[in-house]
C-alpha cells in the first residue's frame, strides 16, 4: 500500500482538522509529531514514503534528502511558495510538488499575534506570570502604549493590519523597507522615515519583512544601539534577519527593554537556548500563522491535493521556473 507522511503535525490534530477518505481509503497515512532533522533523521524515517505532506517550511527538503529518498513521488506544500523544498532536484526525479490554495482565513493571525507580544512585552504579562506562579505579587510596573511610536519594519499585507491596529490603540506609526515610499506609507496612514530614525524613535519595533538576502540580518548590533533603553523589538516574521547573537547581548545588558520572539535562526528552538533564559524575552514557538481556522484549510487543501495526485491528475502544480 502507499505511504503518506503527514510531517510536522505538532498539534496532534492533522488527521481531526481535514476529512482524509479519499486518501486514507487508498493509502497508508503517518503523521510525524516531531521535527525531524534533515538530512539524515528525515532519510531513515522517509525512505519508505511516496508522498510526504509539509507545514510550510518546518522541515527543508534540500536535494541532499531527496536524493535519499528512492520511493517519494509527490509532495504536498502549505503556502504558495517554499524557500527551502529544492524543486528543481524535485523535476530531475519527476516528483510532482502541490502547493494549497490561496482561500482561507491566514492573514489575520500573524497580526494578532503580533499585538499580543507587543502587550505581552510592554506590560510584562509573561514575566509576571511567572513571578505569580512562584508566589510573588506585581513586581514590575509597564506603560501605556496610548501616544507612543510604534515603529514598523515592513509595510506589506501583515504591516499594514499591525499598522491598523496600533492607531486605534492612539499610536503614531512609523514604518521603513527598502522599497517604501512616502506616497505608499501616506496612504497606510503611516508615516515613512529612514531606517535609523525608525529606530531611534519607535517605542515598539516590529519586523514585517520577507527574509532575503537583503533582509537577512538587517537588525543587527548597530540598529540595536540606536534604540531608546524603554523599546522593544517584536519579531513574528523570520528569525535571521535580527542578529541573533546581538540581540542577546543587547538583552543581557538591558540595552533595550526587551523583546518578544515568535521565530528563530534554529526551528524548533534548542531546548538549552540562552534565550528560554531570558526574563526580558517573551516567546512563542512559531505561532503567528498557527491557528485552527488556518489550519484546517490547509490540510484540507493538503488531502485534496494528494487525492488529485492519486487520481492521477495533480492540482496547483509548483514550478522551479
Amino acid at each position: 500500500m502507499m505511504r503518506i507522511a503527514l510531517l510536522d503535525d505538532y498539534h496532534r490534530l492533522a488527521l481531526s482538522l481535514a476529512d482524509w477518505s479519499a486518501v486514507s481509503s487508498r493509502a497508508e497515512l503517518v503523521p510525524f509529531h516531531h521535527n525531524l532533522a534533515v538530512p539524515d533523521e528525515a532519510a531513515a524515517a522517509l525512505v519508505d514514503f511516496d508522498a510526504i505532506a509539509l507545514i510550510r517550511e518546518r522541515m527543508p527538503v534540500p536535494r541532499a534528502l531527496i536524493e535519499r529518498l528512492p520511493r517519494l513521488k509527490f509532495i504536498a506544500v502549505t503556502g504558495p511558495t517554499n524557500r527551502t523544498l529544492d524543486l528543481e532536484a524535485c523535476a530531475e526525479r519527476g516528483i510532482v510538488a502541490s502547493h494549497s490554495s490561496n482561500r482561507g482565513v491566514g492573514g489575520n493571525g500573524t497580526p494578532e499575534l503580533t499585538w499580543a507580544l507587543i502587550l505581552a512585552c510592554v506590560r510584562h504579562i509573561a514575566f509576571e506570570d511567572r513571578a505569580m506562579r512562584a508566589g510573588r505579587w506585581q513586581s514590575t510596573l509597564g506603560p501605556v502604549i496610548n501616544g507612543k511610536t510604534l515603529g514598523l519594519l515592513g509595510l506589506g499585507k501583515i504591516g499594514k493590519r499591525v499598522a491598523e491596529i496600533g492607531r486605534v490603540f492612539g499610536m503614531k506609526v512609523i514604518a521603513w523597507s527598502p522599497n517604501l515610499t512616502a506616497e505608499a506609507a501616506a496612504a497606510a496612514g503611516v508615516t515613512r522615515v529612514e531606517k535609523a530614525e525608525l529606530f531611534a524613535q519607535a517605542d515598539v519595533v516590529s519586523i514585517h519583512l520577507v527574509l532575503g538576502p537583503r533582509s537577512r540580518g538587517l537588525v543587527g548590533a548597530a540598529e540595536l544601539g540606536l534604540m531608546k533603553k524603554s523599546a522593544f523589538l517584536v519579531n513574528t516574521s523570520r528569525g535571521p534577519i535580527i542578529d541573533e547573537a546581538a540581540l542577546i547581548t543587547a538583552l543581557q545588558a538591558r540595552q533595550i527593554a526587551g523583546a518578544g520572539l515568535d521565530v528563530y535562526d534554529i526551528e524548533p528552538l534548542p531546548a538549552d537556548h540562552i534565550l528560554r533564559t531570558l526574563e526580558n524575552v517573551t516567546l512563542s514557538p512559531h505561532l503567528g500563522y498557527c491557528t485552527s481556522d488556518n489550519f484546517k484549510v490547509l490540510y484540507e487543501d493538503t488531502a485534496e491535493a494528494l487525492a488529485a495526485w492519486m487520481d492521477g491528475a495533480p492540482i496547483r502544480i509548483m514550478s522551479n521556473a
